[in-house]
């Protein structure tokens, strides 16, 4: 049971998201962001927001198609065959399953009561992730790499900044050396471990005062600002915990529902 409500809940959630966006119409009938989401399902992990206009028009091309194909269909008297009766009964019952669980949910409520309660009681789930900018210069040896700190040493502010970028280009190995070694801003997962306690170990405008070895070669690293690690207001938190609060209510609901079936349900295992 577990497994059809996880299944259905999956779905569900899918419904939910899609809005209104209507792409064309076929002989007055639109063409949804619902008729174009059956056939992004062929391209797993892919949005139509992330293709290509000509890909989109591609995809929405193939939507049309499938209404015209769908309307002859139905036109060739389809729904007298015995195939079609008998499919359509076989997903009844789920199609039946998923409006219901849908009004259900949609009958839910938190309040801002609780939206706050659960926000006071997890305040240390509701902080900003905290990320760096940083820039590095990464060679083959540990001597070259002591050498560029030397370089380094006594220069702070624009000059650092300045000086670090002229290494980096003339004497970096990584791809990023061309850009003056600049990394942009990342969290402490992104880079291997060794390097993202480096950069984050140090304040703002620091240079590793030792070359920090990774399985690229030595770094030297220049971490440029720092953002994150403060709390999260309720406000900015509010709608999240609220979604959450709602979807968990939801769960134990239908769960309680299954549970009390059961034990009105004659049941036979076989």
């Amino acid at each position: 049971m577990k497994k059809i409500i996880i299944g259905t809940l999956a779905t569900f959630a899918v419904s939910v998201s899609l809005n209104a966006a209507v792409y064309a119409t076929v002989n007055g009938e639109e063409v949804t962001d619902k008729d174009v989401a059956s056939l992004m399902r062929a391209m797993p992990g892919t949005k139509f927001s992330q293709l290509q206009p000509a890909q989109q028009k591609k995809v929405v091309d193939q939507a049309i198609e499938r209404k015209l194909l769908s309307k002859e269909a139905f036109n060739s008297g389809i729904e007298k065959d015995a195939d079609y009766i008998k499919t359509l009964n076989a997903i009844k019952s789920d199609i039946a399953l998923e409006i219901w669980m849908k009004r259900v949910f949609e009958k839910i409520k938190v309040s801002e009561k609780e939206a706050k309660a659960y926000f006071d009681k997890n305040k240390d789930k509701f902080i900003k992730p905290e990320t760096v900018k940083a820039r590095h210069i990464v060679v083959a040896d540990e001597k070259t790499a002591k050498d560029i700190i030397k370089e380094l040493s006594g220069l702070s502010g624009e000059a650092l900044v300045k000086k670090f970028i002229e290494l980096a280009k003339t004497k970096s190995t990584g791809p990023s050396g061309a850009n003056g070694g600049d990394l942009g801003w990342f969290n402490k997962k992104q880079m291997v471990g060794p390097f993202s306690e480096a950069a984050f170990g140090q304040g703002k405008g620091e240079v590793t005062k030792t070359p920090v070895k990774t399985q690229f070669g030595y770094h030297v690293i220049l971490t440029e600002d720092k953002k994150g690690g403060e709390k999260v207001k309720f406000e900015e938190a509010k709608v999240q915990i609220e979604n959450g609060l709602k979807m968990e209510k939801f769960r134990k609901d239908v769960s309680k529902r299954a549970k009390d079936l059961r034990k009105k349900a004659k049941i036979v295992m076989k």
